[in-house]
Protein backbone atom coordinates (compact mmCIF):
# COMPACT_ATOMS: atom_id res chain seq x y z
CA UNK A 1 0.00 0.00 0.00
CA UNK A 2 1.46 3.72 -0.06
CA UNK A 3 2.17 4.66 2.76
CA UNK A 4 2.85 9.25 3.05
CA UNK A 5 5.56 9.02 5.60
CA UNK A 6 5.13 10.12 9.45
CA UNK A 7 2.30 12.78 9.09
CA UNK A 8 0.01 10.05 6.94
CA UNK A 9 -3.46 8.90 8.83
CA UNK A 10 -3.04 5.46 7.73
CA UNK A 11 -0.07 3.82 10.12
CA UNK A 12 2.31 0.96 9.18
CA UNK A 13 0.74 -1.16 11.66
CA UNK A 14 -2.54 -0.52 9.57
CA UNK A 15 -1.11 -1.47 6.48
CA UNK A 16 0.79 -4.80 7.89
CA UNK A 17 -2.57 -5.65 9.50
CA UNK A 18 -4.14 -5.53 5.55
CA UNK A 19 -1.62 -8.29 4.81
CA UNK A 20 1.08 -5.98 3.15
CA UNK A 21 4.86 -7.31 3.37
CA UNK A 22 5.34 -3.97 0.74
CA UNK A 23 5.68 -0.37 1.13
CA UNK A 24 5.25 2.48 -1.10
CA UNK A 25 6.67 5.58 -0.36
CA UNK A 26 8.62 8.75 -0.97
CA UNK A 27 10.45 11.97 0.52
CA UNK A 28 7.68 14.23 0.18
CA UNK A 29 9.24 16.54 2.38
CA UNK A 30 12.72 17.00 -0.07
CA UNK A 31 12.26 20.30 -2.57
CA UNK A 32 11.56 18.56 -6.28
CA UNK A 33 14.82 18.31 -7.72
CA UNK A 34 17.11 17.80 -5.26
CA UNK A 35 19.23 15.04 -4.40
CA UNK A 36 17.49 12.50 -1.79
CA UNK A 37 20.53 11.50 0.61
CA UNK A 38 21.53 8.17 1.72
CA UNK A 39 20.66 9.46 5.49
CA UNK A 40 17.14 10.36 4.28
CA UNK A 41 16.44 7.25 2.08
CA UNK A 42 18.07 5.04 5.52
CA UNK A 43 15.87 7.36 7.97
CA UNK A 44 12.64 6.18 5.90
CA UNK A 45 13.70 2.86 6.04
CA UNK A 46 14.12 2.33 9.38
CA UNK A 47 10.98 3.62 10.24
CA UNK A 48 9.07 1.17 7.57
CA UNK A 49 11.18 -1.93 9.44
CA UNK A 50 11.34 -0.39 12.90
CA UNK A 51 8.80 -3.41 14.03
CA UNK A 52 9.80 -6.28 12.16
CA UNK A 53 11.68 -8.06 15.03
CA UNK A 54 8.41 -8.60 15.99
CA UNK A 55 5.45 -8.36 14.16
CA UNK A 56 5.23 -9.02 10.05
CA UNK A 57 7.75 -7.67 8.20
CA UNK A 58 7.44 -4.67 5.89
CA UNK A 59 10.20 -3.13 3.35
CA UNK A 60 10.50 -0.41 1.15
CA UNK A 61 9.33 -2.12 -2.05
CA UNK A 62 8.69 0.55 -4.22
CA UNK A 63 9.38 4.74 -4.76
CA UNK A 64 6.30 6.41 -5.98
CA UNK A 65 6.93 9.02 -6.67
CA UNK A 66 10.73 10.85 -7.36
CA UNK A 67 9.42 13.92 -8.97
CA UNK A 68 10.65 15.13 -12.39
CA UNK A 69 11.33 18.76 -12.22
CA UNK A 70 9.86 20.82 -14.24
CA UNK A 71 13.30 22.13 -15.29
CA UNK A 72 12.88 18.74 -17.20
CA UNK A 73 9.69 18.73 -18.22
CA UNK A 74 9.96 22.01 -20.08
CA UNK A 75 14.03 21.74 -21.24
CA UNK A 76 14.87 24.86 -19.45
CA UNK A 77 18.39 26.01 -18.29
CA UNK A 78 18.14 24.11 -15.18
CA UNK A 79 17.44 20.60 -17.09
CA UNK A 80 21.02 19.26 -16.85
CA UNK A 81 21.55 19.93 -12.96
CA UNK A 82 17.91 18.36 -12.08
CA UNK A 83 18.59 15.12 -14.24
CA UNK A 84 22.18 14.84 -12.82
CA UNK A 85 20.28 15.35 -8.87
CA UNK A 86 18.28 12.78 -10.59
CA UNK A 87 20.77 10.02 -11.31
CA UNK A 88 22.41 10.55 -7.95
CA UNK A 89 19.05 9.76 -6.32
CA UNK A 90 19.13 6.79 -8.35
CA UNK A 91 22.23 5.54 -6.95
CA UNK A 92 21.61 6.58 -3.60
CA UNK A 93 18.28 4.34 -3.72
CA UNK A 94 20.10 1.67 -5.32
CA UNK A 95 22.80 1.51 -2.60
CA UNK A 96 20.18 1.18 -0.02
CA UNK A 97 18.66 -1.86 -1.24
CA UNK A 98 15.38 -0.38 -3.88
CA UNK A 99 15.23 -0.93 -7.25
CA UNK A 100 11.85 0.04 -8.49
CA UNK A 101 11.03 4.14 -9.01
CA UNK A 102 8.06 5.22 -10.37
CA UNK A 103 7.57 8.88 -11.79
CA UNK A 104 5.40 10.73 -13.97
CA UNK A 105 5.98 13.42 -16.90
CA UNK A 106 2.21 14.99 -16.52
CA UNK A 107 2.82 19.26 -16.72
CA UNK A 108 2.25 21.04 -13.96
CA UNK A 109 -0.65 19.25 -11.83
CA UNK A 110 -0.49 15.58 -10.96
CA UNK A 111 -3.87 14.06 -11.06
CA UNK A 112 -6.99 15.81 -11.08
CA UNK A 113 -10.63 15.73 -9.81
CA UNK A 114 -13.62 18.25 -9.66
CA UNK A 115 -15.05 15.70 -6.44
CA UNK A 116 -13.32 14.27 -3.83
CA UNK A 117 -16.39 13.34 -2.19
CA UNK A 118 -18.66 12.06 -4.18
CA UNK A 119 -21.48 9.86 -2.56
CA UNK A 120 -21.71 6.20 -3.85
CA UNK A 121 -25.21 3.94 -3.71
CA UNK A 122 -24.02 2.53 -0.68
CA UNK A 123 -22.96 5.94 1.20
CA UNK A 124 -18.98 5.48 0.63
CA UNK A 125 -17.78 8.68 -0.88
CA UNK A 126 -15.45 8.10 -4.21
CA UNK A 127 -13.91 10.26 -6.68
CA UNK A 128 -15.29 11.88 -9.62
CA UNK A 129 -14.40 14.10 -12.96
CA UNK A 130 -17.07 15.61 -14.71
CA UNK A 131 -15.85 17.49 -17.27
CA UNK A 132 -18.58 19.94 -17.33
CA UNK A 133 -17.64 21.27 -13.68
CA UNK A 134 -14.04 21.16 -14.79
CA UNK A 135 -15.12 23.66 -17.47
CA UNK A 136 -16.22 25.94 -14.86
CA UNK A 137 -13.28 26.00 -13.36
CA UNK A 138 -11.45 26.51 -16.17
CA UNK A 139 -13.61 29.02 -17.99
CA UNK A 140 -15.58 30.84 -14.87
CA UNK A 141 -12.70 31.04 -12.02
CA UNK A 142 -9.72 30.52 -13.71
CA UNK A 143 -10.60 32.24 -17.08
CA UNK A 144 -7.37 30.97 -18.60
CA UNK A 145 -7.15 33.04 -22.31
CA UNK A 146 -8.49 31.11 -25.04
CA UNK A 147 -10.02 28.05 -22.55
CA UNK A 148 -12.98 28.31 -24.86
CA UNK A 149 -11.30 26.43 -27.75
CA UNK A 150 -11.18 23.29 -25.73
CA UNK A 151 -14.77 23.05 -24.59
CA UNK A 152 -17.74 22.47 -27.92
CA UNK A 153 -20.51 25.06 -27.41
CA UNK A 154 -23.09 23.22 -25.77
CA UNK A 155 -20.23 22.05 -22.66
CA UNK A 156 -19.40 26.11 -22.44
CA UNK A 157 -23.35 27.06 -22.27
CA UNK A 158 -23.58 24.31 -19.50
CA UNK A 159 -20.32 25.58 -17.44
CA UNK A 160 -21.65 29.01 -17.64
CA UNK A 161 -25.17 28.25 -16.20
CA UNK A 162 -23.68 25.79 -13.46
CA UNK A 163 -21.29 28.63 -12.10
CA UNK A 164 -24.23 30.94 -12.00
CA UNK A 165 -26.09 29.01 -9.68
CA UNK A 166 -22.79 27.72 -7.92
CA UNK A 167 -22.84 29.87 -4.68
CA UNK A 168 -19.50 31.08 -2.75
CA UNK A 169 -18.99 27.89 -0.37
CA UNK A 170 -19.45 25.81 -3.94
CA UNK A 171 -17.09 27.75 -6.11
CA UNK A 172 -13.98 27.93 -3.26
CA UNK A 173 -14.84 24.03 -3.00
CA UNK A 174 -14.40 23.80 -6.66
CA UNK A 175 -11.17 26.21 -7.10
CA UNK A 176 -9.64 23.81 -4.33
CA UNK A 177 -10.17 20.71 -5.63
CA UNK A 178 -8.93 21.26 -8.79
CA UNK A 179 -5.75 23.19 -7.53
CA UNK A 180 -5.13 20.52 -5.25
CA UNK A 181 -1.38 19.70 -5.13
CA UNK A 182 0.54 16.33 -5.51
CA UNK A 183 -1.04 13.60 -3.88
CA UNK A 184 0.59 13.32 0.26
CA UNK A 185 -0.01 17.30 -0.11
CA UNK A 186 -3.25 19.15 1.41
CA UNK A 187 -2.06 22.66 -0.83
CA UNK A 188 -3.68 23.86 -3.49
CA UNK A 189 -2.07 26.52 -5.94
CA UNK A 190 -3.68 30.04 -5.62
CA UNK A 191 -5.21 31.16 -9.24
CA UNK A 192 -2.67 33.80 -10.08
CA UNK A 193 0.49 31.56 -9.32
CA UNK A 194 -1.54 28.66 -11.51
CA UNK A 195 -2.11 30.89 -14.22
CA UNK A 196 1.61 31.76 -14.41
CA UNK A 197 2.73 28.11 -14.03
CA UNK A 198 0.09 27.35 -17.20
CA UNK A 199 1.97 30.07 -19.39
CA UNK A 200 5.57 28.62 -19.02
CA UNK A 201 3.64 25.84 -21.38
CA UNK A 202 3.38 28.32 -24.05
CA UNK A 203 5.02 27.43 -26.95
CA UNK A 204 5.51 23.89 -25.38
CA UNK A 205 2.91 21.50 -27.53
CA UNK A 206 2.80 17.23 -28.07
CA UNK A 207 6.00 16.61 -29.97
CA UNK A 208 8.32 19.01 -27.96
CA UNK A 209 7.19 17.88 -24.38
CA UNK A 210 7.60 14.04 -26.41
CA UNK A 211 10.86 15.37 -26.85
CA UNK A 212 11.92 16.86 -23.38
CA UNK A 213 10.27 13.16 -21.99
CA UNK A 214 13.19 10.95 -24.40
CA UNK A 215 15.37 12.94 -23.50
CA UNK A 216 15.04 12.69 -20.27
CA UNK A 217 14.64 8.71 -20.27
CA UNK A 218 17.42 8.45 -22.51
CA UNK A 219 19.85 10.01 -20.13
CA UNK A 220 18.58 8.41 -16.54
CA UNK A 221 17.76 5.09 -18.07
CA UNK A 222 21.45 4.31 -18.20
CA UNK A 223 22.70 5.22 -14.88
CA UNK A 224 19.07 3.26 -13.64
CA UNK A 225 20.08 -0.20 -15.43
CA UNK A 226 23.48 0.01 -14.33
CA UNK A 227 22.41 0.53 -10.37
CA UNK A 228 19.69 -1.89 -11.31
CA UNK A 229 16.99 -0.09 -10.57
CA UNK A 230 13.66 -0.47 -13.12
CA UNK A 231 12.00 2.82 -13.62
CA UNK A 232 8.70 2.82 -14.83
CA UNK A 233 6.40 6.40 -15.34
CA UNK A 234 2.61 6.52 -14.46
CA UNK A 235 0.41 7.37 -17.19
CA UNK A 236 -1.55 10.38 -17.45
CA UNK A 237 -4.58 11.46 -14.91
CA UNK A 238 -6.99 11.58 -16.64
CA UNK A 239 -5.37 10.28 -19.94
CA UNK A 240 -6.17 13.49 -22.36
CA UNK A 241 -5.04 16.93 -22.39
CA UNK A 242 -6.09 19.59 -20.08
CA UNK A 243 -5.46 23.32 -19.50
CA UNK A 244 -4.22 23.67 -22.90
CA UNK A 245 -1.61 21.15 -21.91
CA UNK A 246 -0.56 18.07 -23.62
CA UNK A 247 -0.39 14.83 -22.42
CA UNK A 248 1.84 12.43 -23.77
CA UNK A 249 0.81 9.31 -21.86
CA UNK A 250 -2.29 8.55 -21.91
CA UNK A 251 -2.30 5.78 -24.95
CA UNK A 252 -0.90 2.62 -26.08
CA UNK A 253 0.71 4.19 -28.40
CA UNK A 254 1.74 6.97 -26.44
CA UNK A 255 3.52 4.01 -23.97
CA UNK A 256 4.60 2.20 -27.26
CA UNK A 257 7.22 5.36 -28.54
CA UNK A 258 8.32 5.78 -24.85
CA UNK A 259 9.65 2.54 -25.06
CA UNK A 260 10.56 2.62 -28.50
CA UNK A 261 13.17 6.22 -27.58
CA UNK A 262 15.28 4.03 -25.27
CA UNK A 263 15.18 -0.16 -25.10
CA UNK A 264 16.60 -0.69 -22.17
CA UNK A 265 14.75 -2.87 -19.67
CA UNK A 266 15.18 0.11 -17.28
CA UNK A 267 12.49 2.18 -19.49
CA UNK A 268 9.31 1.04 -17.83
CA UNK A 269 5.69 1.59 -17.04
CA UNK A 270 3.63 1.92 -14.11
CA UNK A 271 0.47 -0.48 -15.78
CA UNK A 272 -2.27 1.89 -13.77
CA UNK A 273 -5.23 0.00 -14.81
CA UNK A 274 -7.39 3.32 -13.04
CA UNK A 275 -5.92 6.18 -15.35
CA UNK A 276 -5.81 4.00 -18.71
CA UNK A 277 -8.94 2.37 -18.43
CA UNK A 278 -10.71 5.31 -18.65
CA UNK A 279 -10.01 5.57 -22.31
CA UNK A 280 -12.38 2.93 -24.01
CA UNK A 281 -9.63 2.28 -26.97
CA UNK A 282 -6.88 1.21 -24.48
CA UNK A 283 -7.47 -2.61 -24.40
CA UNK A 284 -5.96 -3.34 -20.88
CA UNK A 285 -5.50 -7.07 -21.02
CA UNK A 286 -3.67 -6.50 -24.84
CA UNK A 287 -1.38 -4.03 -23.90
CA UNK A 288 -0.22 -6.31 -20.83
CA UNK A 289 0.78 -9.12 -23.07
CA UNK A 290 2.56 -6.48 -25.13
CA UNK A 291 4.36 -4.47 -23.03
CA UNK A 292 4.74 -7.48 -20.75
CA UNK A 293 8.77 -7.33 -19.82
CA UNK A 294 8.79 -3.40 -19.22
CA UNK A 295 6.12 -3.49 -16.59
CA UNK A 296 7.76 -3.42 -13.41
CA UNK A 297 4.71 -1.59 -10.83
CA UNK A 298 0.93 -2.16 -11.27
CA UNK A 299 -1.59 -0.06 -9.68
CA UNK A 300 -5.24 -1.72 -9.84
CA UNK A 301 -8.44 0.30 -9.39
CA UNK A 302 -10.84 1.02 -11.88
CA UNK A 303 -13.41 3.42 -13.16
CA UNK A 304 -16.89 3.82 -14.33
CA UNK A 305 -17.13 6.52 -17.84
CA UNK A 306 -19.81 8.85 -17.83
CA UNK A 307 -21.36 9.77 -21.21
CA UNK A 308 -20.87 13.37 -21.93
CA UNK A 309 -23.15 13.54 -24.98
CA UNK A 310 -19.62 13.69 -27.62
CA UNK A 311 -19.22 10.78 -29.49
CA UNK A 312 -16.36 8.42 -28.65
CA UNK A 313 -15.86 10.64 -25.19
CA UNK A 314 -16.12 9.73 -21.95
CA UNK A 315 -14.62 12.61 -20.21
CA UNK A 316 -16.70 12.09 -17.02
CA UNK A 317 -16.06 9.32 -14.49
CA UNK A 318 -15.68 8.30 -10.93
CA UNK A 319 -13.95 5.84 -9.20
CA UNK A 320 -15.31 2.25 -8.89
CA UNK A 321 -15.42 -0.24 -6.77
CA UNK A 322 -12.18 -2.34 -7.70
CA UNK A 323 -14.27 -5.36 -9.40
CA UNK A 324 -16.90 -3.43 -11.04
CA UNK A 325 -16.29 -0.26 -12.90
CA UNK A 326 -15.00 -0.41 -17.08
CA UNK A 327 -11.56 -2.44 -16.52
CA UNK A 328 -12.55 -6.31 -16.89
CA UNK A 329 -10.00 -6.59 -13.86
CA UNK A 330 -10.78 -10.54 -14.55
CA UNK A 331 -8.76 -10.22 -17.70
CA UNK A 332 -6.33 -7.86 -16.77
CA UNK A 333 -5.30 -10.29 -13.47
CA UNK A 334 -5.40 -12.98 -15.48
CA UNK A 335 -2.51 -10.71 -18.28
CA UNK A 336 -0.44 -10.10 -14.98
CA UNK A 337 -0.13 -14.11 -14.06
CA UNK A 338 0.45 -14.95 -17.35
CA UNK A 339 3.43 -12.58 -17.48
CA UNK A 340 4.63 -13.66 -13.87
CA UNK A 341 4.34 -17.43 -15.19
CA UNK A 342 6.43 -16.27 -18.42
CA UNK A 343 9.18 -15.01 -16.49
CA UNK A 344 9.23 -17.83 -14.45
CA UNK A 345 9.80 -20.02 -17.41
CA UNK A 346 12.43 -17.99 -18.41
CA UNK A 347 14.19 -18.02 -15.37
CA UNK A 348 14.28 -14.32 -14.71
CA UNK A 349 15.86 -13.89 -11.10
CA UNK A 350 12.23 -12.13 -10.09
CA UNK A 351 9.16 -13.05 -11.17
CA UNK A 352 6.27 -11.07 -8.99
CA UNK A 353 5.70 -7.82 -10.57
CA UNK A 354 4.57 -4.96 -7.34
CA UNK A 355 1.09 -4.47 -7.00
CA UNK A 356 -0.85 -1.63 -4.73
CA UNK A 357 -4.52 -1.56 -4.80
CA UNK A 358 -5.15 2.31 -5.94
CA UNK A 359 -7.48 4.78 -4.59
CA UNK A 360 -10.54 3.29 -2.18
CA UNK A 361 -13.80 4.57 -1.45
CA UNK A 362 -14.07 6.59 2.34
CA UNK A 363 -16.12 4.14 3.91
CA UNK A 364 -17.14 2.82 7.12
CA UNK A 365 -14.78 4.40 10.15
CA UNK A 366 -12.72 6.20 7.80
CA UNK A 367 -16.06 8.65 7.19
CA UNK A 368 -15.30 10.65 10.10
CA UNK A 369 -11.71 10.51 9.64
CA UNK A 370 -9.27 12.86 7.92
CA UNK A 371 -7.44 10.75 4.70
CA UNK A 372 -5.61 11.88 1.73
CA UNK A 373 -8.35 11.86 -1.37
CA UNK A 374 -8.24 8.42 -2.53
CA UNK A 375 -5.95 6.80 0.28
CA UNK A 376 -8.44 5.86 3.22
CA UNK A 377 -7.86 2.82 4.66
CA UNK A 378 -10.35 0.29 4.82
CA UNK A 379 -11.66 1.02 1.25
CA UNK A 380 -8.09 -0.15 0.01
CA UNK A 381 -8.09 -2.90 2.66
CA UNK A 382 -11.57 -4.28 0.45
CA UNK A 383 -9.65 -3.55 -2.98
CA UNK A 384 -6.99 -5.37 -1.89
CA UNK A 385 -9.27 -8.09 -0.51
CA UNK A 386 -11.27 -8.72 -3.88
CA UNK A 387 -8.36 -8.49 -5.95
CA UNK A 388 -6.02 -10.91 -4.13
CA UNK A 389 -9.14 -13.04 -3.80
CA UNK A 390 -9.67 -12.56 -7.42
CA UNK A 391 -5.67 -13.53 -8.20
CA UNK A 392 -5.54 -16.47 -6.36
CA UNK A 393 -8.29 -17.87 -8.23
CA UNK A 394 -6.79 -17.56 -11.58
CA UNK A 395 -3.35 -18.67 -10.20
CA UNK A 396 -4.64 -21.81 -9.00
CA UNK A 397 -6.81 -22.33 -12.29
CA UNK A 398 -3.56 -21.49 -14.49
CA UNK A 399 -0.96 -23.18 -12.38
CA UNK A 400 -2.88 -26.46 -10.55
Amino acid sequence: MRWFGPNDPVSLMDIRQAGCTGVVTALHQIPVGAVWPVEAIQERIGLIEAGNDRFTPLHWAVVESLPVHEDIKKARPGRTRCIDNYKTSLRNLAACGITTVCYNFMPVLDWSRTNLNYVMPDGSRALRFVWEDFAVFDLCILKRPNAGADYEPAVQEAARARFAAMTPADIEGLRNTVLLGLPGSEEAFDLETFQSLLDEYAGIGDARLRENLYYFIREVAPVAAEAGINLCIHPDDPPMPLLGLPRVVSTEADLAQLMAACELTANGITFCTGSLGIRPDNDLAGMIQRFGSRIHFIHLRTTKREPTGRSGWYESFFEADHLAGDVDMYAVVKAIVEEQNRRAAAGAGVTSIPMRPDHGHQMMDDLTKKTYPGYSAIGRLRGLAELRGLELGITRSLNP
